[in-house]
């Protein structure tokens, strides 16, 4: 009997794994392949000329140190994901809690919100450029309250500002369907027992709400903030990194470093700085699934 059944699970594992194979073979050559490339690229000059690459070490990273640039970026990166993470939340958390009450349009306005997020970020790109353009729609209403005109793209004060209400409009109606999901996971027992102790509103979303959504708000944070890392398009489109560096982030950076100056190494130490942000984050998300 007990050889039998290491049979029957030798059986069923060599059946996982045949159907496995196909899924994993794919993931090998399109992700782990090219992870492994960017590491080793990392290491050389990664210049694809009649020199070809050689193997520099660890100078391209030595490099990204020292460059002050590159310490300027990860500030506008930092304070962009920041920026863009904390409005990404709290905007669409509470737009799910009012619109996951019962009242007329309901459905309606749950599309209309999550309509930025199914539209072409280069046709928003677009259209905020012409809104935030100095002679546009926004500085001809603030004329018309009596405000001077803002050059928004042209000051390195207010360029940052716009590709953050950008990348928070973007995000915003995704994050409010994923709160929504969560609070429909909430048993309403809960609710009626915070009810008879006689708590109102306040205390039950304080008290309830939030602990109840506290997996859902770990995912939503981690998801916007690995959305706005790996933005590109908002500084592409709308200031090109400027003006004077200060709407340059991570991604665009390694655009430019790699497409531009052709320094691939350079470039692919960089995207390996980013891909290491990026797994810390989702070993925190995991984690604290795990916890939960």
């Amino acid at each position: 009997m007990i050889l039998k059944r290491d049979r029957f699970l030798d059986n069923d594992a060599i059946a996982a794994w045949v159907f496995l194979a196909p899924a994993l073979i794919l993931l090998g050559i399109f992700l782990l392949a090219p992870i492994a490339y960017l590491f080793y690229l990392s290491f050389t000059t990664g210049s694809f000329t009649a020199a070809g690459v050689q193997w520099t070490g660890l100078r391209n990273y030595i490099r990204l140190i020292l460059n002050p640039d590159f310490w300027q970026v990860l500030g506008n990166t930092a304070y962009f994901t920041i920026a863009t993470v904390i409005p990404s939340l709290i905007i669409p958390l509470g737009l799910a809690v009012l619109l996951d009450r019962s009242f007329a349009l309901k459905g309606i306005l749950r599309t209309a919100y999550f309509i930025p997020s199914i539209t072409s970020l280069v046709a928003v790109g677009l259209g905020f450029r012409w809104l935030f353009q100095t002679e546009g729609p926004v500085n001809l209403l603030l004329g018309f309250l009596g405000v001077e005109p803002i050059s928004w793209l042209g000051s390195t004060t207010w360029a940052m500002p716009v590709l953050i209400l950008l990348s928070s409009w973007k995000q915003l109606g995704f994050n409010m369907v994923v709160f929504l999901a969560g609070l429909q996971a909430i048993p309403l027992n809960r609710y009626e027992a915070a009810e008879l102790d006689g708590a109102d509103s306040w205390q039950q979303f304080r008290h309830v709400t939030l602990p109840g959504l506290r997996p859902t708000f770990v995912f939503a944070a981690v998801t916007t903030a690995i959305f706005t890392l790996r933005s590109f398009e908002q500084a592409y489109i709308i200031t090109g990194g400027g003006p004077l560096n200060s709407t340059n982030v991570l991604v665009y950076y390694i655009y430019e470093e790699a497409f531009a100056l052709f320094d691939f190494g350079y470039a692919a130490a960089a995207a390996t700085v980013l891909l290491g942000v990026t797994l810390i984050l989702v070993y925190l998300q995991l984690r604290t699934w795990e916890e939960d």
